[in-house]
C-alpha cells in the first residue's frame, strides 16, 4: 500500500512522514588533503572486510603498523595536486549531481548524497532524511559495475544504520547500470563531445576502471564481466562515429594496490608500452567512475601524462567523467525516476 495522507487526532502529536528521499552514494573521500585526515580516511575505507579479504588479524597488524604509517604522506600529495576551493572533487560533483536533481521529481522528494568511507555519512544523511518525514527511501549507489567492495558495502552500512533504528523506512536500491542503454548512450554522447574539442586525433583510446584483485573474479564477482560488459557496449557505439573512426579500443585496469595479483592489463603499464610501441596520440576515459576524483585527476590526468609522454607519446588527454554534464544528468534523472516508480 502506498503511503496516504495522516490523519491524525486532534491531540495527537505532529509525524513527520509523507516524503520521499533520494540518496546519491559514492565511495568517499577525506575531509582534508592533509596527512591525518587521509589516515583516518584509510583507516575506516581499508578496515573494510570487503575491500581488503585478508583475515583481519593480520590485515589489521599489516594496516596499523605499516601502511598508516606510509601511506597518507604519498595519498596527501595526490590529493593536494587536485582539491580544489570547493574541496575534494568527488564529494562537490557528488554534492552537485544531486543539487541537480532537486525539484525533478515533486516537491515531496528530498534528493541528497553521501559519501560510503569519509563524510557526510551515510548514517548522518540517513536519519537526516527520516527526521525529515522520508518513510520511503530510494538509495543510489553510484557504481556503474557492481563490486562487493563498492556496491556491496553500501547495503552493509544501510544495514548497519537500520539495524538501530526502531522505526524503519521502507527502503528501494537502485541496480547496478553498466550496461543499461540510457548510461552507454550518456557515455557515447559525452565522450563524443569532448574528443569533437581535442586539438589532435586520437590513434588509440583507453578505457580503463577500477582495478580489483584477480581472486575476486575467482570468488565470482560479477565486477569484471561488467567492465568488460561496458566497455565492449561503448566501444561498438563509438565505432560508428566518424570521431572515432580508426580509432583503437583498449581496455584497461588502474590503482593496483599491494603485492596480490590484480585484473590485467594494468593501465599504467598499457600506457608506457603504447609509447613505446609507436603510439603518439592517446585519449583515456574511466566509464567505471560516476565523478571525477583522485584516480581520474591524478593518477589518470597527471601520473598517466607523464608515463606516456616519456615513453615516447606526443599528445595526451583524460576525458572527464559522466559528472555534471548534460548527459550525465539526464542519465541520472532517467534512472532515479524509473526506480521511483509507483512512489511518484
Amino acid at each position: 500500500m502506498t503511503w496516504q495522507t495522516q490523519r491524525l487526532p486532534g491531540d495527537h502529536p505532529p509525524v513527520a512522514s509523507g516524503k520521499i528521499g533520494v540518496l546519491l552514494i559514492n565511495l568517499g573521500t577525506p575531509d582534508g588533503p592533509d596527512p591525518d585526515s587521509v589516515r583516518r580516511y584509510l583507516k575506516q575505507f581499508l578496515s573494510d572486510k570487503r575491500v581488503v579479504e585478508i583475515p583481519p588479524i593480520i590485515w589489521q597488524l599489516i594496516l596499523r603498523g605499516i601502511i598508516l604509517n606510509t601511506r597518507p604522506q604519498k595519498s596527501s600529495r595526490a590529493y593536494s595536486k587536485i582539491w580544489t576551493e570547493r574541496g575534494s572533487p568527488l564529494a562537490d560533483i557528488t554534492g552537485r549531481q544531486a543539487e541537480a536533481m532537486v525539484g525533478r521529481f515533486g516537491e515531496k522528494v528530498t534528493v541528497d548524497y553521501a559519501m560510503r568511507y569519509g563524510n557526510p555519512s551515510i548514517e548522518s544523511r540517513l536519519t537526516a532524511l527520516m527526521a525529515d518525514g522520508c518513510d520511503r527511501i530510494l538509495i543510489a549507489p553510484m557504481y556503474p559495475q557492481y563490486c562487493a567492495a563498492t556496491t556491496a558495502t553500501v547495503f552493509d552500512e544501510i544495514a548497519r544504520v537500520l539495524g538501530k533504528m526502531r522505526w524503519q523506512p521502507a527502503l528501494r536500491f537502485v541496480p547496478p547500470y553498466h550496461d543499461d542503454p540510457g548510461f552507454i548512450a550518456a557515455l557515447a554522447d559525452d565522450l563524443t563531445r569532448q574528443v569533437r574539442g581535442l586539438a589532435f586525433a586520437p590513434e588509440v583510446m583507453l578505457l580503463s576502471f577500477h582495478g580489483m584483485p584477480q581472486q575476486t573474479l575467482e570468488k565470482g564477482d560479477p565486477y569484471y564481466c561488467h567492465c568488460m560488459k561496458t566497455a565492449r557496449l561503448l566501444r561498438e557505439e563509438l565505432a560508428t562515429r566518424p570521431e572515432f573512426a580508426g580509432v583503437r579500443f583498449e581496455t584497461t585496469f588502474q590503482s593496483r594496490f599491494g603485492p596480490a595479483s590484480w585484473l590485467e592489463p594494468s593501465t599504467d603499464a598499457t600506457l608506457i608500452a603504447e609509447g613505446g610501441k609507436g603510439t603518439k596520440r592517446l585519449v583515456v576515459a574511466a566509464p567505471g567512475f560516476a565523478a571525477d576524483c583522485v584516480e581520474t585527476l591524478e593518477e589518470l590526468a597527471l601520473e598517466g601524462r607523464d608515463e606516456f609522454l616519456e615513453a615516447g607519446g606526443t599528445d595526451y588527454a583524460v576525458l572527464d567523467c559522466l559528472n555534471t554534464s548534460d548527459d550525465g544528468l539526464a542519465m541520472i534523472d532517467a534512472m532515479l525516476r524509473r526506480e521511483l516508480s509507483g512512489w511518484i
